[in-house]
């Protein structure tokens, strides 16, 4: 028996935010898009984040990737993560790590503007496939 609740783990409410196609169907922030609830936004970018320690490099690779949304026309917002419990919730172990569609597609070298829209030229490809 724990005295005064010493030991025991408190349960975290976890809060689920709301789809990216705002029809309302449960998603977890870290969980793919699986239901077919949301076929349009299988099918494009929607959300972005670098993952990182706050140094130099991660830094630069949020400045590039930032760029590259703006040069493909993409209107989806970067996100800046340097929260460590949320980075290893990913299994990211190198950082800086790019992140598309709560989907690790690159991790443990600071790309250039070109090659992150590369990338998500690729992801979409693969994502209509």
């Amino acid at each position: 028996m724990a005295l005064f609740n010493f030991g025991k783990k408190k349960e975290e409410e976890k809060k689920t935010p709301a789809c990216a196609c705002s029809c309302g169907c449960p998603t977890s922030e870290v969980e793919e898009i699986t239901n077919d609830c949301c076929p349009q936004v299988k099918e494009e970018i929607y959300c972005i984040k670098v993952l990182g320690a706050g140094c130099k490099s991660c830094h630069e690779q949020y400045e590039n990737a930032k760029q590259a949304v703006k040069a493909a026309g993409l209107s989806v917002e970067v996100e800046y993560i340097t929260d460590m419990k949320k980075v290893m919730e990913y299994g990211v172990m190198n950082m800086p790590a790019l992140v598309v569609n709560e989907k690790v597609v690159a991790m443990g070298k600071v790309l250039k503007s070109a090659d992150v829209i590369s990338l998500l030229q690729r992801y979409r490809k693969e994502a209509l496939t």
